[in-house]
C-alpha cells in the first residue's frame, strides 16, 4: 500500500489563469466542439452587453483564414486607464478571474456573461489572442500566448498603435490544440446563435463572415420586429391560427418581453432567455407564463360556456398545444442553477412574467375575441385527442404489462447501481449473441432490435406506443417517456447512466443510429440533455501486418494513413458487422471500458436541433431535398460497402 500524507505541502495553488487550462470543463463545458463554439459566445456576449448597456449598435463576428476568429464592436471599448493593480484595466480583464465591470451594478444594468469570467478564460484557452481598443482617439494594443502577455506595457498602460475616430473593441483568438480536441469552429452553429442574438436585440446589427477556404460568405442579420419576427420563423412552413401577439412590460426592473402564436400542428415549443442567454431547462420565467396562460384560457372558456360546470379544467398542456413562444426577460440579478445557466431559478421572475403577462393578454384577448375562441378551439381539440390517446396507452399498457424484459431479450446486468450500469442498444440477433458472450455481466445490459426501428417523427402516439422495439426501449429504461400527453418522464428511476447504441459501421448502421437517437430525442430527451446517450465507435478494418502488431482502424481515413506509413505487407480484414466479430474482439474494440470510444450525444443548439430533425426525419420532402444539396460535399462515404 503506498504511503501518502495530506498536509500544508498537498495543497496546490493555481495561479491565474492556470485553474482554467488545468479544468477547462469547468468554464466552457468541455474540450469537444460545443466548449469551442463557446469561446466565441463569451466574447459575443460581451459585446451584446455593450449593446444593452446602450453603447453599441454593430458587432462583426468573423471566422479567419487561419482558423481564429475575430470579434469587433462599436461600443465603449475596454478601459484602458491605470487600474489599482498597477497595470491598465484592460490587462486585469484578460488575465484575472472574475475581473469586470458587471459586479458593480452601475456599468450594466444586465449582463448575459458568464459569471465575468468570459474574456479571461477565453484568453487562457487560446494559443493567441490579439486585443485592440479603439478608444479616446486611440487604438491600443495587447498581445498574449496561452493567457501569458507578449507586449511590453508602457509605464503600466498599452502601447498606442495608431489613432482613431472609432471606439470599441478588437479580440482575434485562435483556440490551443493542447486544450481542445478540435479547433475549428461549427459555422452553422454560430450562425445559428447570431441569429438569435439579432432576434433577442432589435436595434443591434451583427455582420458574420466567414472567410476560411470553400466556405467563403458574409451574412447581416438584423431583425427589427424582434422577438415577433423569431416567432414567424419559428412558424416557418405550417399554417397559423392568428398573427403573433406580443406582449411587454417591467415590474421591480425586471423587462419582459413574450411573443407567441399558436400553429395547426399540435406541438408546443416555447423558448426562454434571459439576459440574451437560452435557458434550455426552462425555469422561473416560463412557469410564470405557462401557469398564467393556463388560468386565463380555462377562465375564459367558462366564461363563454364553452367548458360546462361538470367540465375538469384543460390541462396545461392542452392549453399550449399548438403554441410557439419566445419569452425574454433582462433581470439585473438573476439566479441559475449551475454554472451552465440552463435553468432560471430567481422567485422573483415568475412573478413579473406572471403579472405582466396576464395583464397584457387579458387586455389583448377582450380585444381580440375571434383570436381567444381560436385559441381555446386547439385546448378542446387537444383535450379530446388527449382522453382518446390516455385511454389507448391504458390499453396497451394494460395488455402488455411489461416486465423488466417485455420480449424475452433484454440481457441485463447484475448490478442495480444505475451510475454504473449501462445498456448497449444493439442491431440484431447475431451482434446481439456476440455481445451478450463478450459482455461484463456486473455492469453492462445488452438489448437486441430488429433492425430499423419506427421512425417517430411521421407516426401517431398510438403506432409509437404499439411498436414492439419502442415499448421494449421504454420498458427497459426504466423512466417513462415525456412526449405529448403521456409526460410521466422521471430520470430518477433510471436504470442505466450509459444508453450506448452499437451497431455495424455501415450506412444501414448509421440510420439506426439516426431512427434511434430521433426517438430518444423526441420522446427523453433528458437522456440527451443530460448526457446518458452515447454511440459505440466499433472499428470498420483489422490490419494483420507480417512483421509488427495487429491493430484496429475505425475507419477510411485511418486506413489510408496507415497505408501512407506502414512499410511492408498486411493483410486487412473488414468487418462488415458486429456479428462478425468473435466475443474477445468485440470486448477488446468495443465493450471494454479501458479501451473502447465513444461518441457522447451532445445538443449545442435546441432549436437548431428541432429544425433539423423534423427536416431530415418529417414528411416534408423539399427542404430535406435542398439539404442533402447543400451539404453532399461533407458526407462521409463507405466506399467498400
Amino acid at each position: 500500500m503506498a504511503k501518502s500524507q495530506y498536509n500544508a505541502d498537498s495543497i496546490t495553488v493555481l495561479e491565474g489563469l492556470e485553474a482554467v487550462r488545468k479544468r477547462p470543463g469547468m468554464y466552457i463545458g468541455g474540450v469537444g466542439t460545443k466548449g469551442l463554439n463557446h469561446l466565441i459566445y463569451e466574447i459575443l456576449d460581451n459585446s451584446v452587453d455593450e449593446h444593452l448597456a446602450g453603447f453599441c449598435t454593430q458587432i462583426w463576428v468573423t471566422l479567419e483564414a487561419d482558423g481564429s476568429c475575430t470579434v469587433r464592436d462599436n461600443g465603449r471599448g475596454i478601459p484602458v486607464e491605470m487600474h489599482k493593480k498597477g497595470v491598465s484595466a484592460t490587462r486585469v480583464v484578460l488575465t484575472t478571474l472574475h475581473a469586470g465591470g458587471k459586479f458593480d451594478n452601475q456599468s450594466y444594468k444586465t449582463s448575459g456573461g458568464l459569471h465575468g469570467v468570459g474574456s479571461s478564460v477565453v484568453n487562457a484557452l487560446s494559443e493567441q489572442m490579439d486585443i485592440k481598443v479603439y478608444k479616446n482617439g486611440f487604438i491600443h494594443h495587447d498581445a498574449y500566448e496561452r493567457g501569458k502577455p507578449v507586449v511590453e506595457l508602457n509605464g503600466g498602460l498599452l502601447p498606442v498603435i495608431g489613432r482613431t475616430k472609432e471606439t470599441g473593441t478588437e479580440i482575434n483568438f485562435l483556440p490551443d490544440p493542447e486544450i481542445f480536441e478540435k479547433t475549428r469552429f461549427k459555422a452553422d452553429w454560430l450562425k445559428s446563435r447570431i441569429h438569435e442574438t439579432a432576434y433577442l436585440n432589435p436595434g443591434l446589427t451583427i455582420t458574420y463572415e466567414n472567410r476560411r477556404q470553400g466556405e467563403e460568405e458574409t451574412e447581416v442579420f438584423s431583425e427589427p420586429e424582434g422577438i415577433v419576427a423569431y416567432v414567424k420563423e419559428l412558424n416557418a412552413g405550417k399554417t397559423p391560427i392568428h398573427d403573433p401577439v406580443y406582449l411587454k412590460g417591467t415590474m421591480d426592473q425586471i423587462e419582459v418581453e413574450a411573443a407567441f402564436q399558436f400553429v395547426d400542428t399540435f406541438e408546443e415549443n416555447i423558448l426562454g432567455f434571459c439576459n440574451n442567454i437560452f435557458t434550455q431547462e426552462g425555469g422561473t420565467h416560463l412557469v410564470g407564463f405557462k401557469t398564467r396562460f393556463t388560468m386565463l384560457i380555462n377562465n375564459y372558456a367558462r366564461e363563454l360556456g364553452i367548458l360546462k360546470e361538470k367540465d375538469a379544467n384543460f390541462t396545461g398542456a392542452d392549453t399550449r398545444n399548438g403554441m410557439t413562444a419566445v419569452i425574454a426577460i433582462k433581470h439585473p440579478d438573476p439566479m441559475f442553477e449551475g454554472q451552465t445557466k440552463t435553468k432560471m431559478a430567481s422567485a422573483d421572475a415568475t412573478k413579473a412574467v406572471f403579472t405582466i403577462c396576464g395583464d397584457e393578454l387579458q387586455m389583448y384577448f377582450d380585444r381580440n375575441l375571434e383570436t381567444l375562441k381560436g385559441i381555446i378551439g386547439c385546448a378542446e381539440k387537444s383535450a379530446k385527442i388527449r382522453r382518446a390517446e390516455e385511454k389507448a396507452k391504458t390499453n396497451l399498457l394494460t395488455k402488455s404489462k411489461f416486465s423488466f424484459d417485455s420480449n424475452g431479450k433484454l440481457a441485463n446486468c447484475e448490478s442495480r447501481d444505475a451510475e454504473k450500469c449501462e445498456i448497449f442498444i444493439v442491431e440484431g440477433d447475431s451482434a446481439g449473441g456476440s455481445a451478450k458472450t463478450a459482455r461484463n455481466r456486473m455492469y453492462q445490459a445488452i438489448l437486441p432490435i430488429r433492425g430499423k426501428i419506427l421512425n417517430v417523427e411521421k407516426a401517431s402516439m398510438d403506432k409509437v406506443l404499439a411498436n414492439a422495439e419502442i415499448k421494449t426501449m421504454i420498458n427497459a429504461f426504466g423512466c417513462g417517456f415525456s412526449e405529448g400527453y403521456g409526460n410521466d418522464f422521471d430520470i430518477a428511476r433510471l436504470r442505466y447512466h450509459k444508453i450506448i447504441l452499437m451497431t455495424d459501421a455501415d450506412v444501414d448502421g448509421s440510420h439506426i443510429d439516426t431512427l434511434l437517437l430521433t426517438f430518444l430525442y423526441r420522446f427523453m430527451p433528458e437522456l440527451i440533455y443530460n448526457g446518458h446517450v452515447y454511440i459505440a465507435m466499433p472499428p470498420l478494418f483489422k490490419v494483420i501486418p507480417k512483421k509488427g502488431q495487429e491493430q484496429y482502424l475505425y475507419d477510411e481515413r485511418e486506413l489510408e494513413k496507415y497505408r501512407r506509413t506502414h512499410t511492408g505487407e498486411f493483410t486487412l480484414q473488414r468487418y462488415k458487422g458486429l456479428g462478425e466479430m468473435d466475443a474477445e474482439q468485440l470486448w477488446e474494440t468495443t465493450l471494454d471500458p479501458e479501451r473502447r470510444v465513444l461518441k457522447r450525444v451532445e445538443i449545442e443548439d435546441a432549436r437548431l436541433a428541432s429544425e433539423i430533425t423534423e427536416m431530415l426525419m418529417g414528411s416534408d420532402v423539399p427542404p430535406r431535398r435542398q439539404f442533402i444539396y447543400d451539404h453532399a460535399n461533407e458526407a462521409e462515404i463507405d466506399t467498400q460497402a
